[in-house]
């Protein structure tokens, strides 16, 4: 039997499926198997699929349920001792699967490694890097918010996942942060301080739903916090302020897909960040949002866009140029 279980949840994912699998057969490390639940795809997914030639790759195809569903169907194939997930438009460096390995072997307490991760929009460009490294016990850090990022990052014992049970399927969004917390609820983690995962936001990515992923982000919380021991109790607020603030970024970062959001709802959120946690408004970045938001109201969207795209690029050759 393989040591690691790569499950891949897939729904019309056609354009980007294939690029995502190589990721995985890419891999250092390659005693390992790949779960691809075709979860009701009507375009050219399966097909794709099909015309893979690699013996560690398995296909199921099922009616449409949702990427909870999906990965747990990929939970109950799985044979190997470690299980990863993985998006069908995200991606691995070569290394991943090696180096999160080890960090677990190392760390035998461990139930959870993870690693950084690069930002990238529909067409894989770089959006940010995001880089925490919380470890050990960190059911704190993981109610303010959920630093994994995105389902395609961990590699988890199987006991740990036998430990938590399945992916909640009534979730709609926020189901990743819901099941990062009952992991950290029971298990340490352990981090690879090296960027990783490529999780990419596109058009169709579920991060754009903001109004869905907001309300049951407050769910996730609201249910969490309920476990929290006394002295993490004061944390719902700070994390309900994380919920609205990200809430605002993720409008910016789409704005070009989705032009109609009302602005009233994104200052509503601009707002609440800073009700929760006042203490934001010593911030500068809190500031630089409410520009952005602002120029939103008088700018066509893909000016907007355009003009948020060139402050990315240029922050960018700055952080080169500070590196180099």
């Amino acid at each position: 039997m393989p040591s690691i279980s790569v499950i891949i949840p897939a729904y019309n994912a056609e354009k980007t499926i294939l690029e995502t699998i190589n990721s995985v057969i890419k891999q250092t490390f390659s005693d390992f198997e790949i779960i691809v639940v075709n979860d009701g795809s009507t375009d050219k997914t399966l097909e794709i699929l099909q015309n893979i030639k690699d013996d560690r790759l398995k296909i199921f195809s099922y009616e449409n349920g949702g990427a909870s569903s999906a990965r747990n169907r990929g939970i109950a194939y799985a044979t190997g001792d470690y299980i990863s997930f993985l998006d069908a438009d995200d991606l691995w460096t070569p290394d991943k699967l090696e180096l999160q390995l080890a960090a677990l072997q190392a760390h035998p307490e461990a139930g959870v490694a993870y690693s950084w991760t690069y930002v990238i929009n529909g067409e894989g460009e770089l959006l940010r890097t995001i880089e925490h490294n919380y470890e050990d016990k960190v059911y704190g850090e993981m109610l303010l918010k959920s630093f994994v990022t995105c389902g395609s990052n961990p590699l988890i014992r199987r006991e740990a996942i036998e430990s938590v049970g399945g992916f909640d399927v009534t979730l709609k969004s926020g189901d990743d942060w819901d099941y990062w917390l009952r992991l950290a609820y029971k298990w340490h983690f352990v981090v690879v301080p090296k960027h990783q995962i490529f999780y990419r936001r596109s058009a169709t990515s579920k991060s754009f739903k903001l109004k869905i992923i907001r309300e049951c982000s407050i769910t996730v919380l609201d249910r969490a916090i309920k476990l929290a021991p006394l002295e993490l109790q004061h944390l719902k607020n700070h994390s309900l302020s994380n919920i609205y603030r990200y809430n605002v970024q993720l409008y910016l970062d789409s704005l070009n897909l989705n032009p109609k959001v009302d602005i009233k709802y994104v200052l509503g959120n601009w707002w609440n960040s800073i009700r929760y946690k006042p203490d934001t408004l010593k911030d500068i970045e809190t500031y630089k949002l409410l520009i952005k938001i602002l120029l939103t109201g008088i700018m066509s969207p893909k000016l907007m866009s355009s003009l948020l795209e060139a402050f990315r690029r240029t922050k960018q050759t700055k952080n080169l140029l500070i590196q180099s």
